[in-house]
């Protein structure tokens, strides 16, 4: 089996490399003198990790929690269990340092925001990633969009809700972001002058206001082990040598 962080380091230079000419699940794509190049099977990297790909898509409210149970999912994971998985966690305010750095919060920018990282998603899945992003992808047509990048391409995709009522992420403010929107200062913010459209029927839901952090990660775990990733595994047998081996006497 190729060492997990080989395998990791592979996916993330072939999701930043083929991102640009990865065709678009829904979109057409804008020029005719790209050609698609297959390479190793996704079957064959699903097996050099050990299990299927799928995406977990956490969303949710500012301050609702999504980092601090993808954070902690992901630390579940990889050193919880009895060998690692591969995971590779892309987290909203993470993602706005580097490749969406030129988006804002228009809701332009926002479905464009999701567009990149469904398909980034997608590549790390094809690789054998569990991968957790994070967004709070604030509109249901935008999420329908993450899921069917991935149900076209015939990958397992989780909603995952990460759910608390406003009054308590306000309470919460670890950003001070909700006082800064309530004085005015931060226009079209999601939940006070903009609107956040909770899934209606999301795989997983996880209410923080009444569950701990340990609590929802295991709720989410469940619901993992439910979508199948495991591969079955058997002994490789020997291969019969040129010549038979003697016993040798003590």
């Amino acid at each position: 089996m190729a060492p997990l962080a080989s395998v990791g380091r592979l996916a993330l230079t072939v999701a930043l490399a083929c991102a640009v000419i990865e065709q678009p699940a829904v979109a057409a794509v804008k020029s005719d003198n790209i050609k698609y190049h297959e390479g190793l099977s996704r079957e064959d990297k699903w097996k050099a990790v050990g299990h299927k790909g799928i995406t977990l898509w956490m969303t949710g409210l500012s301050g609702s929690g999504k980092s601090t149970v993808s954070v902690a999912l992901e630390q579940a994971l990889v050193t919880n269990q009895p060998r690692p998985y591969f995971v590779y966690r892309l987290d909203g305010d993470n993602l706005r340092f580097g490749l969406n750095r030129d988006l804002g919060f228009s809701p332009e920018d926002r479905k464009e925001n999701v567009r990149r990282v469904a398909e980034v998603s997608k590549l790390f899945a094809e690789a054998g990633a569990i991968v957790i992003a994070g967004l709070i992808s604030p509109y249901a047509a935008d999420r329908a969009y993450a899921r069917e990048v991935h149900a076209n391409s015939s990958l397992p995709f989780l909603e995952v809700f990460i759910d608390a009522p406003l009054e308590v992420v306000e309470s919460r403010d670890v950003k001070g972001l909700y006082k800064k929107a309530r004085a005015g200062q931060i226009k079209g913010f999601t939940g006070i002058d903009a609107p956040y459209e909770k899934p209606e029927n999301p795989e997983v839901h996880v209410r923080t206001d009444q569950n701990t952090v340990t609590q929802g990660v295991n709720i989410i775990l469940e619901q993992l082990d439910k979508a199948g990733i495991h591969l079955p595994r058997t002994f490789r047998p020997l291969d019969e040598p040129t010549e038979e081996p003697q016993c040798k006497s003590a």
